[in-house]
């Protein structure tokens, strides 16, 4: 009780700019996880996810809304389970980094540049938020190395350490087994350059 009391008491001992960030911010995530669930579950349904994924032949014959969509459509449901699951953490690790339209404009470029991207691969078919999740870890672990938060270092040569072994030895068995097909390892590696990059030519937000 006494703990809640002094964190109200703190809440409205911040400057006012302070306080609405924070309020921003918790909005921010929570927002974002809801949407991000609505629109992968909507985009699992069975008449319309084969509408959605990611099929080189489709988009070429005309169907380029594909380009984005299959980022946002998942191979089963614990193929949904586990992005969701990764998209909450990231934002949450990330969040003091974005706002809702910085956000969501991120978001849509990764998407873009992936699905655009995977023309230059040998990739047939695709579906899965794994590449954009590599790009939004990638940003955020730069925006971290930017402003001088501690560990942004450490999470950004993490990254480097999956991106590499899976470069070099394949995407994980068990994830394979788990969501049915094979990982899309060059999704991650386009994603994780992408952030890299946008992070890099763009201004971080000032800490409030």
């Amino acid at each position: 009780m006494f703990s809640i009391q002094w964190q109200i008491q703190a809440f409205f001992a911040l400057p006012q700019y302070s306080q609405y960030r924070l309020i921003e911010v918790a909005l921010s995530i929570r927002n974002y996880i809801i949407l991000a669930l609505i629109i992968g579950i909507i985009a699992q349904i069975p008449q319309l996810q084969p509408l959605l994924v990611w099929d080189r032949q489709a988009i070429l014959n005309g169907e380029v809304w594909r380009i984005l969509t299959g980022n946002i459509t998942h191979t089963n449901w614990i193929h949904l389970a586990m992005n969701a699951g990764a998209f909450a953490i990231i934002s949450f690790i990330f969040r003091a980094h974005f706002n809702s339209h910085h956000y969501s404009l991120l978001i849509l470029s990764l998407s873009t540049i992936i699905g655009v991207g995977l023309f230059a691969t040998q990739i047939s078919w695709y579906a899965g938020f794994s590449g954009v999740l590599h790009g939004l870890f990638a940003w955020g672990a730069i925006r971290d190395i930017q402003t001088k938060t501690k560990g942004g270092w450490l999470l950004f040569f993490g990254l480097i350490v999956k991106i590499s072994w899976e470069q070099c030895f394949g995407g994980s068995a068990s994830s394979a087994e788990l969501i049915g097909v094979q990982v899309a390892t060059q999704a991650h590696l386009m994603g994780a350059i992408s952030g890299v990059i946008i992070a890099l030519i763009t201004t971080p937000r000032n800490k409030a």
